[in-house]
């Protein structure tokens, strides 16, 4: 019920020797300029109590990303009000794509991924995470990742 991106749709492998670069399992910079934070995309399966989520990347402001980073080991940092971010991961089952939507990044208890909030347009993956999803998206979602490259299966 979870795929996940390794790293944001900017990372270039070439990267990982580099001194301005920084690729973890929830923050990514990018020549020191460009600063990522993974969160999920939380998405629930109708008639159940099940959520189906996305694990993403999303881009923060050097401040926010700083803000976050400082946080990040300490109690209580889920009082944060949300960050802006644009998310910079390409899910491609949806089309148009999903790079740069505008979100807000919710940071959660310590230990816990941030919760991803999409703004409220048109895009089928925003209008997903408002009214949710059957139990068959959720098995159409799977075959597409699993025989296209969507993400890595969690």
């Amino acid at each position: 019920m979870n795929y996940t991106a390794e790293a944001p749709a900017v990372w270039d492998p070439a990267f990982a020797d580099a001194d301005d670069c920084l690729l973890s399992s929830d923050q990514c910079v990018v020549r020191g300029q460009h600063y990522f934070v993974k969160g999920l995309i939380e998405i629930p399966v109708i008639d159940s109590d099940a959520v189906f989520s996305w694990g993403v990347w999303v881009s923060l402001s050097r401040e926010n990303f700083s803000r976050a980073a400082d946080l990040w080991d300490r109690p209580g940092r889920e009082a944060e009000q949300p960050y802006f971010g644009w998310l910079t991961t390409d899910l491609p089952v949806y089309s148009p794509t999903t790079l740069n939507l505008k979100t807000h990044v919710h940071t959660r208890p310590v230990g816990e991924r941030p919760y991803i909030e999409l703004e409220p347009t048109a895009h089928p993956l925003a209008v997903e995470q408002r009214t949710g999803i059957t139990l068959d998206r959720v098995r159409e979602v799977a075959a597409a990742v699993l025989h296209g490259g969507g993400g890595e299966r969690r």
